[in-house]
């Protein structure tokens, strides 16, 4: 049953803002106590936790991407957002979006969308 479900382009060209919207059908994302998390993983390297934002509208992100990083959310539409500016190649990678009753790991996530593949590339 998939649960979340990620959009947004197909390819992003460099120097570009690279978005993506995750809508949660199975929890709301005000529920307490779990974070809706942007996970990524580029090709032929393992996962990299990217951020999060909380039940509260509280974010957190990794610290090799805050300075590029910003998520945020719709409650009316149940759904948050990626944005990830200053896109370079090396931000080519598979995007889940996810679901988490903690912070911070890959493996606290209970629940993944099925990943965009997003190519940056001119």
């Amino acid at each position: 049953q998939v649960q979340l479900q990620e959009s947004g382009p197909g390819l992003v060209k460099p120097s570009q803002t690279l978005t993506l919207t995750c809508i949660d059908s199975g929890r709301s994302i005000t529920s307490n106590n779990y974070y809706w998390t942007w996970i990524r993983q580029p090709p032929g390297k393992g996962l990299e936790w990217m951020g999060a934002i909380n039940f509260r509208g509280n974010t957190y992100y990794s610290s090799s991407l805050k300075s590029r990083i910003s998520i945020s959310r719709d409650t009316s539409k149940n759904q948050f957002t990626l944005q990830l500016s200053s896109a370079t190649p090396e931000d080519t990678a598979v995007y889940y979006c996810a679901r988490a009753p903690d912070l911070g790991t890959t493996a606290a996530c209970d629940y993944w969308g099925q990943g965009p593949q997003v190519p940056v590339s001119s």
